[in-house]
């Protein structure tokens, strides 16, 4: 274990900014982060790479980036690891393949999702999401065992717990148990979209809009503190460990109920560092 003090990178989406601004836009990518700098608790940016002016803003806001991608075949890897890595050197994220995926392929497109990614010098984390080949907690598994099978190695993944929550129907007693089968996989990898959930809802408001917690974030807090216990018991890579707080603006993910999702998030994002705080005092 490393004795030198680990970093928080919390890591802002642009997907949760969506309801304030379009960041293909100059003035939408402004808007965003502008208020990623004004929210005053947020260290990187995450959005499309293409996106115009999008170095240049981020060295003058002072944030860092950490780039995603989707992809299907291995000839797609290079180049988009490549466009990230233009941009800034954060840890990347990979939806991979589909949800009928055989495992077999999917092993396949890991092991050279990883071989792009170390050939690059860039952590590129396979996402444990819907609609990819991890859509089930049995695919995720079959995958990572088959690539330590073939290469001795554990692969990056980012766990968005979320996913396999709702699909095994978990109570807020089980998350840690449960969830934390493969608590090696988790403490290698160095990415975390932390999309508060309970085991009907993929995603759930942080707030009560009123300014104190929903109950519903109350039940998944200590679920919060586990993991970052749990990663920093581990061998800590890179010494940083970057966290999204994961709240989401599409695909039906912010029910019309829901309080705003920027403001939700940055209360998420302030109370992962006051946890994370606490952890490392």
């Amino acid at each position: 274990m490393k004795t030198d003090s680990p970093r928080l990178i919390l890591h802002a989406n642009s997907w949760t900014l969506l309801h304030e601004a379009e960041p293909t836009s100059e003035a939408g990518l402004h808007k965003q982060v502008d208020l990623i700098k004004e929210a005053g608790c947020f260290d990187s940016y995450c959005v499309p790479p293409s996106t115009p002016g999008l170095r240049e803003r981020l060295v003058e806001a002072g944030l860092r980036f950490g780039g995603a991608f989707d992809a299907n075949a291995k000839d797609q890897f290079e180049e988009k690891i490549a466009q990230c890595l233009a941009i800034g050197d954060g840890p990347i994220n990979c939806q991979l393949g589909d949800h009928d995926t055989p495992v077999e392929r999917a092993v396949d497109l890991t092991i050279a999702l990883m071989e792009a990614g170390e050939n690059l010098e860039a952590r590129v984390h396979l996402e444990v999401h819907r609609d990819t080949c991890t859509e089930t907690p049995e695919k995720t598994a079959a995958i990572i065992a088959g690539y330590k099978e073939r290469t001795g190695r554990i692969p990056l993944v980012n766990f968005d717990y979320s996913h396999p929550a709702v699909v095994k129907h978990l109570m807020p007693d089980d998350y840690a148990e449960r969830l934390f089968e493969d608590l090696e996989t988790f403490q290698h990898s160095n990415l975390w979209h932390m999309r508060p959930f309970n085991g009907q809802h993929l995603q759930i408001p942080i707030t009560n809009g009123k300014g104190a917690f929903s109950p519903e974030y109350e039940a998944v807090r200590p679920f919060i503190r586990q993991a970052l216990q749990h990663w920093l018991d581990g061998p800590r890579p890179t010494n940083e460990f970057w966290v999204v707080p994961e709240q989401g603006c599409t695909a039906g993910y912010d029910l019309s109920c829901f309080p705003n999702i920027w403001q939700d998030a940055v209360v998420l994002a302030k109370d992962i560092r006051a946890i994370w705080n606490e952890l490392t005092q």
